[in-house]
């Protein structure tokens, strides 16, 4: 079992035991303890881009990303053709989590949207060991009330502090009973109805029962985003980068600047896949072709192709012998 690695500087509850081994940031390490140890050690910030399904991780993985995070609104909008409107479960959340996480489990490590949690303390414990089951090395888990919508809607509604420190609180617990690294998340979205300083308190009391990093969700500007990264310093802080959202448009440099350790983006992949597709179609419709210049086989080279080979003839098989 690979050792808990602690962030000395928060004032957070212990995990399992202090690192001893200094090569436990290796390809062998679980995702969970090399992303605990890259938010810990690394010199920049690490950029997640947004998966939603098989193809958009592998594209992720073959461009060289350090991590990688899984969109809620992604997820609903491929895996059920709805709206991020609290539609999507823990079952439909932790099969796509745990397709996307074990394609490469010695890759970049995968931070999942885990929404409210789904349900009171005993159902957030459940939904937390689903995840950590499922190879998932961090999660975010948020305020808003089950009848949630995405961060960048308006009209969101949160439930009381208490009912969020619940939740975190279920997460902390479940997590020492696993001797889990998986990362957790605080997450509020309070901004809109609550205002900025109860925004700050929220966080910080996640911050005092034991979570390992903070999202203040639909910053208005720049200068408030400073501001919380000052405000919760050093608790490293996570940016969520919604290009058109209700957020400015922050680099990873920038959030860098402001002290921020990871930045995701939630959109990354499912934006300009539904142009792409749409563009697509209409040119299809317009005229009998899609004017593609990409041979299938491109596509199954990025989707694992070679390794089915290698695996194939290393255990003596002959599928590939006539070629691919």
């Amino acid at each position: 079992m690979h050792p808990t690695i602690l962030f000395e500087d928060q004032d957070v509850a212990p995990l399992a035991v202090d690192i001893r081994a200094p090569s436990v940031y290796d390809s062998y390490a679980p995702a969970a303890t090399r992303l605990r140890y890259m938010i810990k050690n690394s010199d920049h910030i690490i950029k997640c881009p947004g998966v939603y399904d098989g193809l958009s991780a592998r594209i992720a993985i073959d461009v060289g990303f350090e991590g990688m995070y899984m969109t809620g609104a992604g997820t609903t909008a491929s895996k059920l053709g709805h709206a991020d409107l609290g539609i999507a479960q823990l079952a439909d959340m932790r099969a796509n989590a745990e397709m996307i996480a074990n394609l490469r489990p010695d890759g970049p490590p995968l931070i999942a949207d885990m929404d409210t949690g789904y349900g009171g303390p005993l159902v957030v414990a459940r939904s937390l060991q689903q995840y950590h089951l499922a190879g998932v090395a961090g999660f975010h888990i948020e305020d808003q009330i089950m009848n949630k919508r995405c961060g960048h809607l308006a009209g969101k509604e949160v439930v009381d502090v208490e009912t969020y420190v619940q939740r975190i609180k279920a997460c902390i617990v479940a997590r020492k009973q696993l001797r889990s690294d998986i990362v957790i998340i605080a997450r509020t979205d309070a901004l809109q109805s609550k205002g900025f300083d109860d925004c700050i308190e929220r966080l910080k009391r996640a911050r005092a029962e034991g979570a390992d990093m903070g999202i203040l969700e639909g910053v208005k500007t720049k200068e408030q985003a400073a501001l919380a990264a000052k405000l919760l310093a050093p608790w490293p802080l996570c940016y969520n980068s919604v290009e058109n959202g209700h957020s400015p448009l922050i680099t990873a440099r920038e959030a860098q600047e402001m002290g921020y350790r990871v930045i995701i983006y939630s959109f990354a992949s499912i934006s300009p896949a539904y142009v792409a597709i749409k563009s697509t179609f209409e040119w299809l419709k317009e005229t009998g072709s899609t004017g593609s210049s990409v041979t299938p086989k491109t596509i199954f080279n990025v989707c694992g192709l070679k390794d089915s080979m290698v695996i194939d003839e290393a255990s003596g098989g002959t599928a590939f012998a006539k070629g691919v």
